[in-house]
């Protein structure tokens, strides 16, 4: 039961946000630069340490939970193939999108294509990705805090219990985060970053405790599920059959690179527009993956692993006990039986730092989108500062409005991270092209865009194809088949706009050699003020070493915590020597002013 000293926690934790909300509202006021890019003041720590909180919502350690259940340890790949495309992001991406100087990547579309093509697609973007696809994203957190909130106040799992949890949890960061901008977003996402990491690393401490430690955790699993069962493997088990096999394949091979914000758009690019210039914005970049592969997960896992011992055939739909019914319940039912008064308030409190943590983001993010890119773009170009903001705080009310309604149709969280990642599918190679190759044009995202929607939502009613990988060796070919075609049949952008854009974001010469020589460069350094060095290095090594240092640290800590020494120390020193090379290989500072 919730204490009267939890209470007091997570009342306290309340007040406070809205406290921030108030305090920072004046200077969020003030324009659009402020209420949705901090005036682009932003330190690296501070704006990675917001990029890290905000992908930490209510919903990712039980989303977690429900994939160890069903998969094992492997069954994190469904995420952890996405460390490819995080340092993709850190090493080709981060510093291009700083030297944009926009307000949000949907702005990008004007800044890299020109005509009417390019005004449809930065309106489509804004609205398509600012209301229906940044809903279902909230709308999946808001379900995982509606869960908590139930089993937490035992609450009747009603609709009508749902509709009130849900209006409670929005009205919270709702308000908090119309006041306060995205000072307030990022400033609460540091306490919040404590305060998640603390109550997940305790609660793993004392759960494996209570249950004997991880050797225990080893006996009981193989007495409950056999000596055969792959819980623990890292990598799925290929005897299985050939669907593990296509499925991993998948991941490693296709979903990183194919799914939308390959690139780093979206509220990542947000915080790199925020950070104060270029190295800072790929110090941020590379700090978030660091902390989000290597330093959050195994809490989450080992909880997850207690919670198959603790309540054996977890997730299955004919449990005698409903709740346990769905797998990703395992994790507050944990919370409930094993954590003391105090501390049970911390974690209560740090999972409703969370949500308003990822809310308020997706609130500002969707609110960005529906106002710089299409209220003030296309309906009132011309404003007062001032009016844009008043705009922005009833864009962020709105959005709020359909995201809670949105969550009241879900039921399961990983089966809506499955859904927005098919959604999304074969649009990734067109974003990291349009950087690194002059004949991308409007068309090719807006046809990218509607073949992986049509065809998205389609495979997902055939009966037949309700694997996920299935799914996406069918929508990622079509999609990619579709805007490649129309690229070629399409008129290219213009080469007055081309050469606008290459001149002030410098892209890598490959794949602009025409636009190039039409301003008669010498080398891809001519006219380039860069307050940081390059390195020599190319940024395709730094990306391979960047991905060897993530997974190996990954690994070693994982296997280090099962008790898997060997091969733990194994994998750390191999995550030494990649990290001390990545290191080398930073850009360094050429003059003090940072």
């Amino acid at each position: 039961m919730i204490s009267a000293i939890d209470w007091a926690i997570i009342i306290g934790y309340i007040l406070f946000a809205l406290g921030l909300g108030i305090y920072f509202s004046k200077r969020a006021g003030k324009d659009m630069n402020e209420f949705f890019i901090s005036g682009r003041n932003l330190p690296w720590w501070l704006a990675g340490t917001s990029m890290v909180a905000t992908t930490f919502a209510a919903d990712t350690p039980l989303a977690v939970t429900g994939l160890v259940v069903e998969d094992g340890i492997a069954g994190n790949w469904l995420w952890w193939n996405a460390v490819l495309s995080g340092m993709l992001a850190t090493f080709l991406f981060a510093r291009l999108w700083r030297r944009s100087e926009i307000i949000t990547d949907v702005e990008f579309t004007e800044l890299r294509y020109s005509g009417p093509s390019a005004s449809f697609l930065r309106g489509f973007r804004a609205l398509y990705i600012g209301l229906p696809i940044n809903c279902i994203t909230m709308g999946w957190v808001i379900l995982a805090m509606q869960k908590i909130v139930v089993l937490t106040l035992n609450l009747p799992d009603t609709a009508s219990t749902k509709v009130i949890v849900v209006l409670a949890c929005l009205l919270i960061a709702g308000i908090y985060c119309a006041l306060s901008g995205f000072w307030g977003v990022v400033m609460t996402d540091i306490v919040q970053f404590g305060m998640a990491m603390v109550g997940s690393i305790a609660l793993a401490i004392i759960a494996v405790n209570k249950i004997g430690g991880v050797g225990v955790i080893k006996e009981k699993l193989t007495d409950i599920y056999g000596a055969e069962n792959q819980i623990l493997n890292f990598t799925p088990d290929f005897s299985a059959g050939k669907m593990a096999i296509i499925t991993f394949g998948v991941y490693l091979g296709m979903q990183w690179w194919a799914s939308n914000g390959v690139d780093g758009s979206g509220y990542i690019a947000q915080r790199m527009f925020a950070a104060k210039n270029e190295r800072h914005t790929l110090l941020a970049t590379l700090w978030f993956n660091i902390a989000h592969y290597t330093l959050r997960p195994w809490p989450w896992i080992l909880v997850a692993l207690v919670a198959m011992v603790v309540y054996p055939n977890l997730g299955d739909p004919n449990h005698a006990n409903p709740m346990l019914q769905d797998p990703e319940a395992g994790y507050p039912l944990l919370m409930l039986e094993y954590l003391p008064v105090g501390l049970l308030g911390l974690m209560l409190t740090a999972f409703l730092a969370a949500f308003m943590s990822t809310i308020d983001t997706h609130l500002n993010w969707g609110a960005s989108y529906l106002v710089n890119d299409f209220y003030k773009r296309f309906l009132k170009p011309e404003a007062e500062p001032q009016h844009y903001v008043a705009i922005s705080r009833l864009a962020v009310i709105l959005i709020m409005i359909v995201a809670g309604v949105t969550s009241l149709f879900m039921d399961s969280i990983a089966g809506a991270w499955k859904f927005l990642i098919a959604l999304n599918a074969g649009i990734g190679l067109v974003q990291i092209l349009r950087w690194y190759w002059w004949r991308i044009n409007a068309w090719s995202e807006i046809s990218a865009m509607l073949a992986a929607l049509v065809v998205s939502i389609v495979v997902f009613t055939l009966p037949q194809t309700n694997e996920f990988a299935i799914q996406m060796l069918i929508i990622v070919p079509i999609s990619t088949v579709v805007w490649v075609v129309v690229t070629f049949i399409t008129e290219p952008v213009s080469t007055e706009t081309l050469t606008k854009f290459y001149s002030k974001v410098k892209p890598s010469k490959i794949g602009w050699m025409l636009i190039a020589a039409e301003i008669k460069e010498e080398s891809d350094d001519t006219n380039r003020q860069q307050t940081y060095a390059e390195t020599r290095t190319p940024a395709l090594v730094n990306w391979i070493v960047g991905v060897i240092f993530i997974y190996t640290f990954l690994f070693s800590i994982g296997k280090l915590l099962l008790g898997f020494t060997a091969i733990g120390l194994s994998f750390l020193s191999i995550a030494i020597i990649s990290g001390y090379i990545m290191y080398k290989n930073l850009p360094r500072e050429k003059r003090t002013d940072d």
